[in-house]
């Protein structure tokens, strides 16, 4: 089954570790993502840009309408993800836990939605 896992954190936390702390977290991630890949548990690992260059877009009455920035107002950041193959959920859990960046955010683990008919 495929999982979602939605990285959180604060990007300030981010700003403020040291040149080589942000090496190290950079080097432990990219490891950790060649570790599941190796596994034939990764699908797709990626970090977002600033959350500041992010745009949402709706769409009513027929216009799109779009605002700087994220759609709702929250201290944690969506800062990337990583999408798995895992068993089940115990296991997309476990995975989840081994991201770098559990130590100073938040993993949200979803599973797919397989669409009926796709």
């Amino acid at each position: 089954m495929k999982y979602m896992c939605l990285v959180y954190g604060e990007e300030k936390d981010l700003h403020a570790l040291t040149a080589e702390r942000g090496a190290k977290l950079d080097a432990d991630s990219l490891a950790y993502d060649r570790a599941l890949d190796q596994q034939g548990k990764l699908i797709v690992a990626e970090a977002l840009q600033s959350v500041k260059t992010a745009r949402t877009v709706r769409r009513r009455n027929g216009k799109r309408l779009v605002t700087d920035g994220p759609f709702a107002e929250t201290k944690e950041q969506l800062l990337g993800f990583v999408m798995i193959e895992a068993r089940d959920i115990e296991e997309a859990l476990d995975i989840a836990a081994g991201i770098p960046l559990a130590e100073l955010g938040t993993i949200e683990v979803r599973a797919i939605y397989d669409v009926p008919g796709s």
